[in-house]
């Protein structure tokens, strides 16, 4: 995988951020909230 030093820790974090997003919006109605 390309790696663009500053950017591509961006795009690493973006994804990670990305990925907890939808675990926490598919979680949430299913949590009582």
């Amino acid at each position: 995988m390309y790696d663009g030093g500053v950017f591509g820790g961006v795009t690493r974090w973006a994804v990670v951020f990305l990925i907890i997003f939808v675990l926490f919006i598919l979680l949430v109605p299913g949590g009582g909230y």
